[in-house]
């Protein structure tokens, strides 16, 4: 840096818009618009809560399709049906994705992020719906599927009280998902122009 140009005064070149007096504007004005009334600001509080529901739930449902993957051991030749259906799987998938759409929906409101909340929601619905029905069916198919292959009935009745309360746990989360699934998607449906998630 050369020691003559260090105290010369710099000039800025301004736009005319900055510079004339006639485009200057003296007075700012701001308008407020909230667009929410207070039913619709304790929706979108919800919206995080029932979507973590829904990704335990799934997670939950997981680990019970894990657990059912352990039980092709001697003396039982064959899974049961709800596993072999593959619902802890599939099922637990789309309630993840549905409460991972929910929780999105909830830090950012756009409208294609609304209609995909509420297939996945409706989808989730549909997959409880069918899981609830599955899970009636390995009621009645599997009820003596512990005892039916045991050669010995010794661990009978503590292993079928225990299978039979893995069904029920997991007819317990399908009903809450049908339930979460169903508030989330009639929720958003209801209202015109999707309104209540915005």
């Amino acid at each position: 840096m050369d020691s003559n140009n260090t105290h010369s005064p710099m000039f800025l070149v301004f736009p005319p818009e900055v510079t004339n007096a006639e485009y200057q504007t003296t007075e700012l004005t701001a308008t407020v618009y909230n667009s929410q009334n207070p039913v619709q600001k304790i929706l979108i509080r919800k919206l995080k809560i029932l979507g973590t529901a829904q990704i335990l739930l799934g997670i939950m449902n997981f680990s019970f399709g894990v657990v059912f993957l352990f039980t092709l051991v001697s003396p039982f030749p064959r899974f049961p049906f709800i596993f072999s259906s593959g619902y802890p799987f599939w099922g637990s998938a789309l309630f993840i994705n549905s409460g991972a759409f929910l929780i999105a929906l909830k830090r950012k409101t756009t409208d294609i992020l609304i209609r995909l909340s509420q297939v996945m929601n409706l989808l989730s619905a549909l997959a409880a719906a069918a899981g609830i029905i599955l899970l009636i069916f390995g009621f009645l198919l599997d009820g003596a599927y512990i005892c039916g292959y045991s050669p010995d009935g010794i661990h009978c009745s503590v292993a079928t009280v225990l299978f039979i309360g893995i069904l029920t746990i997991l007819m317990f989360f399908s009903i809450a998902e049908l339930f979460i699934s169903l508030f989330s998607s009639i929720l958003g449906c209801s209202s015109e122009n999707c309104e209540a998630f915005c």
